[in-house]
């Protein structure tokens, strides 16, 4: 009889036991679905806003005059040079920022005021002056590497930034800087749309991996229609030197982006800056541009000689 009460208590106890078991999954709420991130790797709303926005400011200054063209390309430059020194500042390198910002200034004011060659001597003044500096701010055994960063980034900011004001000082320049802008913009955006919908075997997975073959053929394709456009019909060149363009800009752009992306790898930071929503820093943006600026510059004094 004992065995008989203890069995039927058992039995009691599991079926209270399913019950509130039944109960506790009825009331529990469901687990939150995991965010879906968009395959870009970032906030295309702002990323779009921010570009329309930075496009309409350039497009301002040079209907205004093309000095501001000038003025905004200083600012933007100075601005890349503190993040690029900042950056590497988490490395423990000190560039000199001071002679830098100086040098970067002078630059770009001899591209527009002197041309090619006024440019590659305000360089080599820079340069000196940024070796100079450091070694009588302290020396020691890291002078030489901070004085080496410092000329490397005038060397990658405001000389290749002074193949742009170059170009504005050509004849027809403020249309020249919209076609050389215009042809970066279609890397992006045809290597973006054909890179969401196409893209399936990576570029250079080490040190960019959300680029593809495919949106590589996508950013040819689109910067080349540009060209065509823009070098043909609107500033009357042969057509086939747009192609030339569009494919050049695809080459030295995508050359660029890489190597940012490998210069923040090396750093170990994802960002030179968060100034630009959806863009990251002023230097994330001008990466494209800065190494194309001197293919077009090229281009243009060949094909509109």
């Amino acid at each position: 009889m004992a065995e008989e009460t203890s069995s039927r208590a058992h039995t009691l106890d599991r079926v209270l036991t399913a019950r509130e078991r039944a109960r506790s999954r009825l009331v529990e709420p469901p687990a939150p679905k995991p965010e879906r991130k968009p395959r870009a790797g970032r906030d295309l709303r702002a990323a779009t806003a921010v570009g329309v926005g930075l496009l309409g400011v350039v497009v301002l200054s040079l209907a205004f005059q093309p000095v501001a063209f000038v003025l905004l390309a200083i600012v933007a430059a100075l601005v890349a040079d503190w993040e690029l020194a900042r950056a590497m500042g988490s490395r423990r390198i000190e560039v000199p920022l001071l002679p830098l910002w100086v040098g970067t200034v002078g630059m770009l004011v001899s591209a527009w005021v002197g041309g090619a060659a006024a440019l590659v001597t305000a360089l080599v003044l820079t340069a000196g002056t940024v070796f100079v500096w450091r070694l009588l701010d302290g020396g020691g055994l890291g002078a030489v590497r901070d004085a080496a960063a410092g000329i490397f980034i005038a060397a990658y900011v405001p000389f290749l930034a002074g193949f742009a004001v170059l170009i504005a000082a050509l004849d027809r320049g403020p249309l020249l800087v919209a076609t050389f802008i215009l042809v970066v913009i279609g890397n992006d955006l045809g290597g973006y749309i054909a890179g969401v919908l196409f893209g399936r075997h990576p570029m250079a997975p080490g040190i960019s991996p959300k680029k593809s073959w495919e949106g590589f053929a996508g950013s040819v394709a689109l910067s080349a229609a540009i060209g065509v456009v823009m070098l043909g019909p609107v500033l009357g060149a042969p057509w086939w030197w747009g192609i030339a363009l569009g494919v050049l800009a695809v080459l030295t752009a995508t050359t660029g982006d890489l190597s940012e992306s490998l210069l923040k790898r090396d750093l170990g930071i994802k960002d030179l800056g968060s100034i630009l929503p959806g863009h990251g820093g002023v230097m994330d943006r001008l990466d494209s541009l800065l190494v194309t600026a001197p293919a077009c510059y090229l281009v243009f004094s060949l094909a509109l000689a």
